[in-house]
């Protein structure tokens, strides 16, 4: 098929049309995306100024629809920006009825989306509520931490949160499965020294339960960790039918990481170790392996030596 030759000027003449309908079409883009449209908007609501003294259970969703009226370029990133991606929701009027009507808050929205958008109408229009008879609970707080800590450190002793208790406050039913509270993750790397800071706890799922406090304080003891060998005699369980049971050895050799604070302290009577005749009676064992019952606490067991032991019994 032969080749359609075109001359310098033809050449130069379909170049200038096409930069010229790429113009008059960006042009027209620039102009219909400045126009205003009306476009919905999903987005969280935030319930605000509570009533006193009153349990509820909203009965619908936390999320409404918008219909906003802003401009086409809006319109455009509106699945990727959502704004706003919260609105606040007052709920005072709960104090004396079961609903909030939303179109009688529409102004208050609007001043929370900004001016260059408007909010036209809402769905659902009305939020209703269930109502039931509250309760106060105190329930212990739970550090939720995802901490690093350089090599050979780690947590020395009890986590002390201050206050150890919080007060939960919500309908009976919503209550009645909440045992404990969480705070927010706590997440660090290379951790090599101790902890003392505030921490908030998470925030209630939902609206009708509210907590006190939403802060406490909370100190971690970090310290870095060495290695201990301490000599454990080995007690004998269910040895009743003979007079005498000889362990060889009667004593076991067991490894330890532990807190250079409590280095010195640390001594066979923090730890419990044990053999069970009945591997032996019940089981056929020709050797009985040893059970570790009891070790320091924040301690970190390495090893057992021997970890199973010969024995000769005297009826």
């Amino acid at each position: 098929m032969p080749l359609i030759k075109f001359t310098k000027i033809e050449r130069r003449r379909i170049s200038l049309f096409i930069l010229c309908l790429l113009m008059a079409v960006g042009a027209w883009l620039f102009f219909a995306l400045s126009n205003r449209y009306v476009y919905k908007v999903d987005t969280l609501v935030r319930f605000v100024d509570l009533p006193e003294n009153r349990a509820f259970h909203p009965l619908q969703s936390d999320t409404i629809s918008l219909q906003v009226e802003g401009t086409g370029w809006q319109l455009l990133f509106s699945k990727l920006r959502i704004n706003p991606q919260s609105v606040d929701i007052k709920l005072k009027e709960l104090q004396s009825q079961a609903f909030i009507e939303l179109s009688n808050q529409i102004q208050m929205i609007n001043n929370q989306v900004g001016s260059t958008q408007k909010v036209v109408y809402i769905h659902p229009d009305t939020l209703y509520f269930d109502f039931s008879s509250s309760t106060v609970k105190k329930i212990p707080v739970i550090l939720k931490q995802d901490i690093q800590f350089k090599a050979q450190f780690g947590i020395a002793d009890s986590v002390q949160i201050n206050p150890q208790f919080i007060t939960i406050t919500g309908p009976v039913k919503e209550l009645a499965n909440i045992n404990s509270w969480e705070t927010e993750q706590l997440s660090l790397k290379g951790v090599s020294e101790s902890l003392n800071m505030k921490i908030k706890l998470k925030r209630p799922d939902k609206a009708n339960i509210t907590i006190h406090p939403g802060i406490v304080d909370l100190g971690i003891n970090i310290d870095e960790f060495t290695e201990k060998v301490i000599e454990i005699p080995v007690k004998i369980l269910n040895n009743k039918e003979f007079r005498n049971v000889k362990l060889l050895p009667d004593k076991v050799s067991v490894t330890i990481l532990s807190p250079l604070g409590k280095y010195q302290e640390t001594d066979k009577s923090d730890f419990e170790m044990l053999v069970d005749l009945n591997n032996w009676k019940l089981k056929g064992y020709t050797q009985l392996p040893v059970r570790i019952i009891r070790i320091p606490e924040f301690s970190q067991l390495v090893k057992i030596e021997p970890q199973t032991l010969d024995f000769i019994i005297q009826k």
